[in-house]
């Protein structure tokens, strides 16, 4: 097998390949591997790829690679659909360009402050990525100036037409630069579509990447909407009540297999990582240790996994969604081998949902939704595998000279053979208790410094201290009084808001409310969406902090028995 393609190999910016082994990316995608290099030397292009091929890194990394950061102007323009996808273009742009000292990026789009999209543009940014109303928009109020455009960017062309925006797109094109340069991508390519491709792209290098997708039918597939539960906290509770014979994980960086494998061990199971770092002997030394049941689960990146073939794995699980339809295809093929059923779960927060729904559409097959194991579930497991445990080593252990060891002890101290086999049954699962640890442990656990983010205080915070340079501080309508955990918060921020656990700052729990430090420039969708998440059943109404206490409600007036005074209504008379 030929040795796939690499990123150093792509001649992109040095800034951009430190962002990109960073994140942790092994190899390119097939539209990466396509798109780059001609998009590099300024060619137009036309794509046509699936939801999720990856084709935002297609365009963002060699157009990053040519920008002026100097020249505090318009260079790049991406049109998108709809808010959701301008979010989330700009926060990819953000994470490639991480290394690129004063570059600035701005989604616009509707629903948004316009003041606020005024300011930064007047600011000067890099990039903007808009849906084509609020770009139209701002053009006409000659807020958005494009003389200085080097590349303009159609993502998800065919639903632009499908939403009625073409004519805005072909309004926007003949606002541009003669000179700039174009990719234009699309699922499909109807007519109106090859029409505007035609008119405006000047001889362009046309990529197709086909759709190799098919039904598995051997694989049962679910998914599990990502939701307040902590991501690792929902995967063990998984491998708890899952019934299992070797399980392989995916995740989408190197850095994330050994973290995750670590965690995994850590918890009391047979882990081993595999990614493009690792040699192949030792890639090898794994497989065989998978093959010969020494370990049972195994953590791996897309790249390292090719070639897999282990009949006993009975799941995977895609812990990252893949970055594509394709992917994952070939991932759950690694299941349902030689005649046996296969287990696929895939891990969805709910900004992936398009994903979930593309994957379907490949599939030609419904990806079914789970419900996650409760603690009770985690413990009605543990104890039925004890009493199992006692059946097998009754069944296969000669024990004569264990009880004779059960009586002299009996004889010795009075015991019952019921409070001796108890205290057997604990020594025997204390490192791993048949009824699971209470919340307060689960927080230490997971989140150790929990003890310092959260300390009770009834009293309101006249003189807060102020959050950590580039953090601001909210304030969420649930506290101690309705039994909240700064874990239950930190999850349902992390997964609901796709905001990563480690940019969330220090968090205080009084009585009846709470505040936390979250990252400055929050988008509006993202604020949108966290007033809605719910905590212990309870909206977090998210809202800026202003250092007060909750109002309270003006007290009644107490009632006298005295019958209250009745106001006379002075009568209008009528004209």
């Amino acid at each position: 097998m030929p040795s796939p393609l690499t990123f150093d190999q792509l001649a992109l910016a040095a800034p951009l390949l430190k962002a990109i082994n960073e994140v942790g990316y092994e190899a390119p995608s097939p539209i990466q591997a396509a798109a780059i290099p001609p998009l590099l030397k300024g060619h137009d292009l036309v794509g046509q790829a699936q939801t999720g091929t990856g084709k935002t890194a297609a365009f963002a990394l060699p157009l990053l690679s040519r920008i002026d950061l100097a020249l505090k102007r318009p260079q790049i323009l991406v049109l998108a659909p709809t808010r959701e996808l301008a979010i989330q273009v700009a926060e990819a742009f953000r994470t490639y360009a991480r290394h690129l000292k004063g570059f600035h990026i701005m989604p616009i789009y509707g629903g948004q402050s316009i003041e606020l999209q005024l300011q930064q543009l007047k600011r000067g940014v890099h990039v903007v990525v808009g849906t084509p109303g609020r770009v139209m928009d701002h053009l006409r109020r000659k807020t958005l100036r494009l003389d200085s455009l080097q590349a303009l960017v159609l993502d998800e062309a065919d639903e632009m037409l499908r939403m009625g925006f073409i004519d805005d797109v072909e309004w926007i094109l003949e606002h541009t630069p003669e000179n700039r340069q174009i990719a234009l991508f699309s699922a499909t390519m109807p007519p109106p579509i090859r029409k505007v491709a035609r008119r405006h792209l000047q001889n362009p290098v046309e990529i197709k990447i086909a759709s190799k997708t098919s039904t598995v039918e051997a694989t049962t597939q679910r998914y599990w909407q990502v939701t307040g539960t902590h991501k690792l906290d929902a995967l063990t509770r998984i491998l708890e009540v899952e019934p299992f014979d070797a399980i392989l994980i995916f995740v989408r960086t190197k850095n994330a297999t050994t973290e995750l494998s670590e965690k995994l061990e850590a918890r009391g199971y047979a882990c081993a990582p595999l990614n493009g770092d690792i040699q192949q002997k030792l890639r090898e030394r794994t497989i065989d240790r998978l093959k010969k049941k020494k370990i049972d689960i195994i953590v791996a990146t897309d790249v390292a996994a090719r070639g897999l073939d282990v009949d006993r794995i009975s799941h995977v699980i895609n812990y990252d969604v893949p970055y594509d339809t394709e992917g994952y295809v070939h991932r759950i093929g690694r299941t349902g081998r030689a005649g046996r059923k296969g287990e696929a779960i895939l891990f969805v927060a709910p900004r992936e949902r398009r994903m979930l729904r593309s994957i379907e559409r490949a599939t030609g097959q419904p990806i079914t939704e789970m419900q996650l194991p409760s603690r009770k579930d985690v413990a009605n497991r543990r104890v039925n595998q004890f009493k199992q445990q006692i059946t097998d080593t009754i069944e296969a252990q000669e024990l004569k000279f264990f009880e004779t060891i059960v009586e002299q002890y009996q004889q010795e101290h009075n015991i019952g053979a019921g409070e001796i086999a108890a205290a057997l049954a604990y020594m025997v699962q204390k490192e791993r208790p048949l009824l699971v640890e209470d919340e307060k442990k689960a927080v230490k656990k997971e989140y150790p410094d929990a003890p310092d983010r959260a300390v009770r205080s009834g009293r309101p915070h006249k003189k807060p201290s102020r959050p950590e340079i580039g953090l601001v501080r909210y304030r969420i309508e649930v506290g101690l009084d309705h039994g909240v955990q700064p874990k239950n918060i930190v999850g349902a921020v992390a997964n609901e808001a796709g905001i990563d656990s480690e940019f969330i700052g220090h968090i205080k729990l009084y009585d009846t409310y709470s505040t936390i430090d979250l990252p400055e420039g929050m988008p509006k969708e993202t604020f949108r969406i966290l007033k809605k998440v719910r905590v212990m059943g309870r909206p977090l109404n998210i809202s800026l902090d202003d250092g007060r206490p909750a109002r309270k409600p003006p007290a009644r007036p107490k009632r006298t028995g005295k019958p209250r005074p009745r106001i006379k209504k002075s009568k209008v008379q009528k004209s």
